[in-house]
């Protein structure tokens, strides 16, 4: 009985001491993006799958192939997966980052969608998917910001391996011994001024480049009833206004909205609302117009109390309590560009059914939700009090003849 227990133990010894050399050594970590990554065996999409983790697991590296990486799990199930599926430890540490600071940040309405929308981590389409938003699920819209629809520029998961070192590797063992090549033919005389490119030539090379600007996309930050926080593409959004208030958007798109009060009419309850929208295109700034409506009593139906076109406006628009002659009134503030291209919080008073300017002082940056990140710095986030972009008469018309002969 002593004889067989020992031989067991020492088939089972070997056995593991097998597996062990087997295991590939980890030449990194990183961690799955997506809400759940699919391993599978190998790099054609039609392998099988080996395992499925989640959003947040730690992962070992162990091989790469160009954009793919092979992956052990914890339970050590070996697959491979695309490299921008993959979160590095820095990139995990900036999305809980973002999103502890998005807790704090007021809601500048509410918005739901009409089919699953992917949440993710960066304003980006390459970005990993870590969520999604069910249909008509209620989430917080609390940040704006317009990205440049390029691959963001992320640090490699791996280190790469030295050319040179590849180079050796690639040429070991015994080198064949190569006739002698030919001497190369001379070149004439003028080579030199044939190497050059015309002058004209690379002007309208760099003009070329110029006429064709980067496409950005509109991405929100997002915040579900959870806390959790990410980054979904704008356009998929609908700002949840009532109906016979959105009406009147007149083709612009509603970046916020707020309440200011209800009224009481006949039985029936309305609400006063504030909201502000913009025009097409994707700017640098959050709105270009604001708006105030009442209900009325007398004719039943929405008027506007208070409207400003033509201005650039940045979140957050705050629903607070303002001083006007001494008294204090319910109103709200937002930050405007002045004249002189320098960033404002104004503050408007409500009272009854009429607006009135209260006053402005310095617009506080709401700081960067983007610090740190792979796209943080391709984004068009002006800082406070830098000057506007040209929105003269002139300006105008000069982009919407460009942008109609370009076509």
């Amino acid at each position: 009985m002593r004889k067989i227990s020992a031989v067991v133990f020492l088939v089972c010894g070997l056995t593991a001491c097998r597996r062990n050399e087997q295991r590939a050594p980890a030449i990194g970590d990183a961690y799955a993006g997506p809400a759940v990554l699919t391993l599978r065996k190998d790099i054609p999409v039609q392998s099988p799958a080996v395992a499925a983790v989640h959003h947040g697991e730690r992962l070992e590296i162990i091989q790469r192939r160009r954009r793919f990486l092979k992956v052990r799990t914890p339970a050590g199930a070996e697959g491979w997966c695309e490299d921008h599926l993959l979160l590095s430890s820095q990139e995990i540490a900036n999305l809980k980052e973002v999103e502890k600071r998005a807790r704090s940040l007021p809601s500048q309405g509410v918005a739901s969608t009409y089919e699953l929308l992917n949440v993710h981590t960066e304003p980006n389409r390459l970005s990993p998917s870590f969520l999604q938003i069910k249909e008509s699920e209620k989430v917080d819209v609390i940040g704006h910001v317009s990205s440049p629809r390029t691959p963001p520029a992320r640090p490699p998961l791996v280190p790469l391996r030295p050319k040179a070192q590849a180079a050796e590797r690639k040429h070991e063992g015994p080198k064949a011994i190569l006739p002698p090549m030919p001497s190369p033919p001379r070149p004439p005389a003028n080579w030199l001024e044939l190497s050059k490119t015309p002058p004209e030539v690379l002007e309208a090379i760099a003009a070329d480049k110029a006429a064709q600007p980067v496409p950005t996309d509109d991405w929100s930050l997002v915040r579900n009833a959870k806390g959790e926080s990410g980054w979904v593409l704008t356009r998929r959004l609908f700002m949840a206004i009532p109906d016979d208030v959105a009406q009147y958007a007149e083709g612009h798109r509603i970046t916020s909205y707020f309440s200011l009060g209800d009224v009481n009419d006949a039985g029936q309850i309305k609400h006063n609302w504030l909201w502000t929208t913009i025009g097409g295109g994707t700017p640098s700034y959050d709105f270009d117009s604001f708006r105030v409506f009442i209900w009325s009593l007398r004719r039943h139906r929405y008027e506007t109390a208070y409207i400003q076109r033509n201005v650039q406006g940045y979140f957050p628009v705050l629903r607070q309590e303002v001083k006007l002659s001494g008294d204090t009134y319910p109103g709200f503030s937002m930050c405007l560009d002045n004249k002189e291209g320098v960033r404002v919080r104004r503050s408007f008073a409500f009272i009854v059914n009429v607006v009135r300017f209260a006053g402005e002082e310095p617009c506080a940056a709401a700081g960067n939700l983007l610090a740190g990140s792979a796209v943080g710095s391709g984004l068009q986030i002006p800082p406070p009090g830098a000057p506007p972009p040209d929105r003269s008469l002139s300006a105008r018309l000069k982009a919407l003849a460009k942008k109609w002969f370009s076509r």
